[in-house]
């Protein structure tokens, strides 16, 4: 969706045509075109789950689904003639930065065929987004020798029937926590979760918009914009939680959530379901009936640790084995940033620069010491466990948009942060975290998903501070620029 993004806001801020997007696939939509399982859909509110510019009034719900997001993007790059811009089936292998030239050689790779084809670019904006690779988990071997189906819930398998099957559901985090209640309204499909770690859960509030509200939203636009800041506020409000100082704030949502969990779930399992750990540390699911759906007579919820995969099912640790027709990984989704082999100014790869600072860093999770005119979208420590993804892209392009403005049009030749800004920044990101949740358990949040470790994707502070620093960092005197034009940023 970042690509989708930045084309819009090049058309609209800039009027500038002159762009490619390259897409792997032969669709457009990420996550929302991969992950079509059962129950999918998004806990954040649509309204606010949406390009400011590109307001929707006819969301059906309060939270949409998967179908209901997919045809919002797809609206939206047709009605751009994106089509035009986009060349599917087709992956950037690498990109290597002249120093002479002022810009990038990339390699480009045909998904299908292998072929490779090399392009220049001036600008480059790094936009896979966050979860498109999905992780089978290590910890359960065995998967090849199982004699049924077995997917990952982000490839999932609709041309297999599951009624009347024993169906295992590895995981129950975000994914599995939608996954399970919608297979087991079934009665005839038996589901057996696999769960290893216990989640916090608040409420699902989901309500359907009448006729007269999106009339409404439709014809008074700004009364849709002043609801989708009241979304924005209210998922703001919540960062308090995040923060450890505020102890009467966090004891209060434990006990609130607590209380939430023992309502729903079945009183032999609510001790056990309930985290040790303070909420927020892992992302907070918003329940949309797993914990009610535990008490169905065909979900069985298992916490012994699987040893393996067997011929017929699964293996646990007591030595049992769990019969199953068919086993599908809800395991989430691995937030390694994908090596596209990009080499900056100073010849190094942006893999070896992480590498050398311990994990992931970027100055307002956007720009990369030594990567001239490279914007990477949803990097390091932009988002903060509640707010949309597609406000914080919107805030990143807006602040590439000012910085590649001058680029475009010829006065400059590269624009890049310098060392010293990004490095002062990352020490008040970083001295800022040791007071969240975050750091209170292991979580893809951090470097090889262990605590003691950098935390290489949480933002502490809300959406609105994010979007202070993005304009506030519109200084020429925090970018090493190369002049096109000589004496223009002194103009």
């Amino acid at each position: 969706l970042g690509g989708i993004c930045t084309a819009v806001e090049l058309k609209k801020q800039l009027g500038f045509e002159n762009f490619t997007i390259y897409e792997r696939d032969s669709t457009i939509g990420g996550t929302w075109r991969d992950n079509t399982y059962p129950g999918c859909g998004s806990d954040i509110p649509g309204h606010w789950y949406s390009l400011s510019s590109e307001l929707n009034p006819n969301w059906v719900n309060l939270y949409a689904t998967q179908p209901e997001i997919r045809d919002y993007w797809q609206h939206i790059f047709e009605k751009y003639n994106l089509q035009s811009h986009t060349q599917f089936n087709s992956m950037v292998t690498s990109a290597i930065w002249s120093n002479d030239a002022q810009k990038y050689t990339v390699e480009v790779t045909n998904t299908v065929s292998g072929e490779k084809a090399l392009v220049e670019a001036n600008v480059m904006f790094y936009a896979i987004g966050g979860f498109q690779k999905p992780v089978f988990s290590t910890d359960v071997p065995g998967g090849e020798h199982f004699n049924g189906p077995i997917w990952h819930s982000a490839r999932y398998r609709h041309d297999v029937d599951l009624k009347g099957k024993r169906v295992g559901v590895i995981g129950n985090g975000c994914s599995g926590a939608q996954l399970v209640p919608a297979l087991s309204e079934d009665p005839s499909v038996q589901v057996t979760n696999f769960a290893r770690t216990p989640q916090w859960y608040v409420p699902r509030t989901n309500y359907s918009y009448p006729r007269w509200i999106k009339w409404v939203f439709a014809h008074l636009p700004f009364i849709m914009r002043w609801y989708r800041n009241l979304l924005m506020f209210r998922s703001d409000l919540t960062f308090v939680i995040f923060r450890k100082n505020n102890k009467r704030i966090v004891a209060l949502a434990t006990k609130l959530f607590t209380k939430y969990i023992a309502s729903k779930a079945p009183k032999s399992d609510a001790a056990r379901l309930t985290p040790s750990y303070p909420p927020g540390c892992k992302r907070i699911i918003v329940d949309p009936g797993y914990l009610e759906c535990l008490k169905r007579p065909n979900v069985n919820l298992i916490w012994d640790r699987i040893e393996r995969i067997v011929e017929n099912g699964i293996k646990l640790n007591t030595g049992q084995v769990i019969l199953m027709d068919a086993i599908i990984f809800a395991t989430g989704f691995s937030v390694d940033p994908e090596d596209l082999h990009v080499r900056g100014s100073l010849g190094t790869t942006m893999r070896d620069f992480y590498q050398s600072q311990g994990g992931p860093v970027a100055y307002l999770g956007s720009s990369v010491p030594g990567f001239p005119n490279l914007f990477v979208l949803l990097g390091p420590n932009v988002i903060s466990g509640s707010t949309s993804v597609i406000f914080v892209q919107e805030t990143q392009i807006g602040l590439a948009l000012k910085l590649i403005k001058p680029v475009l049009a010829g006065h400059l030749k590269s624009v890049e942060v310098k060392q010293d800004v990004s490095e002062q920044y990352n020490l008040w990101l970083q001295d800022r975290l040791k007071d969240s949740v975050w750091n209170s358990c292991d979580s893809y949040y951090h470097w090889d998903n262990d605590r003691l470790s950098r935390n290489v994707a949480s933002f502490p502070g809300p959406a609105t501070l994010l979007y202070w620093l993005m304009r506030k960092a519109e200084k020429w005197e925090d970018w090493k620029v190369v002049e096109a034009e000589k004496g223009w940023i002194r103009k």
